[in-house]
């Protein structure tokens, strides 16, 4: 029997508006200083009502970080990491839980264990791998002797490089591994009645189609789930695309918000910066709203 406390309800909901408070009162000041002019968001002290200026700040933005172009990089390099990202864990779940190889614990744990290796912390080498993927093998055939070997006999010297600057392909490729999303679908797999695999396995079904026709429709709402953290995520990648580009065309949403950012003299038009920054906010925001019902499902749902 649930008792009634009201005053434990009191407090609760007053707690829960308070966080409500912390979380929309700066997307309120970013709100009203993008629709003001510059003396009115540089103003001391701060305005808290909107003003008339937020259509001509908007467009301003728009203007100024050519976020027509970088919407669509963004767009591409989001959805590329999420599939990718969906697709990947996936397979790696599926070959882990379903098939029988001696190592498939220590590579579960070792993937597991990347969870405390962020991209910051891998910058470096990930960085040396997008300048030229086929490095490693070059150095292969250098140590064995195959360069100077091949280059003897027929004088042409091998040169393997495959450059992934300035590219969808460095946008997308280092960022598609991903342990979380490995560790959700191992989970979920684990609860796969064993009889349901060997009635597959009595009907004639291979790995593959097991995976298409009965592991696929079950994880709908876990791969949406994980598909609507991975899109946010990519989105909000800042330190990678800007390192891998190095040409403005190929930047993405969130670089060119930090070059609008005031530096040096003058006075600092956050107007615009705010503007633009409530304009990179609606894609991740309406993804979100639209998959909330799922995201949730795939995440606390008990029925599996």
């Amino acid at each position: 029997m649930v008792e009634r406390r009201p005053l434990l309800n009191l407090a609760t909901h007053l707690l829960l508006a308070l966080g409500l408070a912390c979380l929309l009162l700066p997307l309120w000041l970013a709100f009203v200083a993008a629709t003001q002019d510059v003396a009115g968001a540089n103003a001391v002290p701060m305005r808290w009502l909107p003003g008339p200026y937020f259509l001509d700040n908007i467009a301003a933005a728009w203007t100024r970080a050519d976020l027509g172009a970088r919407f669509t990089t963004s767009l591409i390099v989001a959805v590329g990491v999420m599939a990718g990202k969906v697709l990947l864990a996936m397979l790696a779940a599926f070959a882990i839980v379903f098939f029988d190889w001696r190592a498939k614990a220590v590579v579960f744990w070792l993937v597991f264990v990347t969870l405390m290796l962020p991209l910051e912390v891998r910058i470096v080498p990930t960085y040396a791998v997008a300048a030229n993927a086929l490095r490693p093998f070059q150095a292969i055939l250098d140590v064995t002797g195959l360069t100077g070997l091949v280059e003897t006999l027929s004088g042409v010297r091998i040169a393997l490089e495959w450059r992934m600057l300035n590219s969808y392909t460095g946008l997308i490729l280092p960022l598609v591994a991903t342990a979380t999303g490995t560790f959700l679908y191992r989970q979920f797999f684990m609860t796969i009645p064993e009889e349901l695999v060997e009635a597959a396995r009595m009907d004639g079904a291979g790995p593959l189609r097991f995976l298409r026709d009965v592991l696929l429709p079950l994880s709908r709402t876990n791969m949406a789930a994980l598909a609507t953290i991975m899109f946010v995520y990519a989105w909000n990648q800042y330190l990678w695309p800007l390192l891998v580009t190095t040409e403005p065309q190929r930047s993405t949403v969130m670089v060119e918000l930090s070059r609008l950012v005031p530096r040096g003299d003058g006075l600092p038009e956050w107007n615009i910066v705010m503007a633009a920054a409530l304009t990179v906010m609606l894609p991740p925001l309406a993804v979100v709203v639209l998959m909330q019902r799922w995201f949730v499902r795939g995440l606390v749902a008990t029925e599996k």
